[in-house]
């Protein structure tokens, strides 16, 4: 018996409401596959679901940024998987930098090899017209979160880190050169009451898919 809280950090997805779209087609199995055998009366549906790879919850790997970089189905599952830090912003207004001194500030909290989380407060905002509010990480605050704690995930319950305007996304180039997945809209960072924990972000093993939406689960 597993012991512990298991919180769910992913957006429900609605059909007609991402703004990275999502489409739902059901249509009744025997019609298009009549090798199933299914009486009148009988409810039994199949779905074609068409979507963006940035629908919802997601994780975007190196073949994002990186032409030859590992896709979905092939970048490595232990880097998905492991221990996970709560860094609380909640105090930075929409468009205010994140900077290096103040992500230093909470280098005790961070562990080597930590699976990190921006806590923004901006879940709430998804399915509003303010859900790209938020601050941003700079790059030098990125670099050393990659180069002296070795992160292996970037995450944030915002729509990303990247100040907006800039050219060329920097804080993604550098994260997915560096094979660190950016995780973006979380959600219910406000039901983690601690600031440990094992978090599990799995993809769709699609080959060629540079992003994809995901399952994000905490446990503690």
């Amino acid at each position: 018996m597993i012991k512990g809280r298991i919180v769910d950090l992913s957006h429900q997805m609605t059909a007609g409401k991402e703004e990275y779209g999502l489409k739902q087609n059901i249509f009744q199995t025997a019609a298009r596959y009549p090798q199933y055998k299914i009486e009148n009366g009988v409810w039994y549906i199949m779905q074609d679901i068409e979507m963006s790879s940035h629908c919802g919850t997601h994780v975007e790997f190196p073949f994002h940024h990186v032409k030859d970089g590992l896709d979905a189905a092939r970048f490595p599952l232990e880097k998905l998987v492991g221990e996970a830090v709560m860094l609380d912003f909640r105090h930075k207004k929409n468009g205010e930098a994140i900077g290096i001194e103040e992500v230093k500030a909470l280098d005790k909290k961070i562990r080597i090899g930590d699976m990190v989380l921006f806590y923004y407060d901006a879940g709430k905002l998804y399915y509003t017209p303010h859900a790209h509010d938020r601050p941003y990480v700079t790059v030098e605050a990125v670099r050393w979160l990659i180069e002296d704690k070795k992160i292996k995930l970037i995450g944030t319950d915002g729509s990303g880190f990247e100040q907006k305007g800039t050219v060329n996304q920097p804080v993604h180039q550098l994260c997915l050169e560096n094979q660190v997945p950016i995780l973006e809209f979380g959600a219910n960072f406000d039901k983690i009451k601690k600031t440990r924990f094992l978090l599990f972000a799995l993809p769709l093993p699609i080959c060629n898919l540079e992003s994809s939406p995901v399952r994000l689960i905490a446990f503690q």
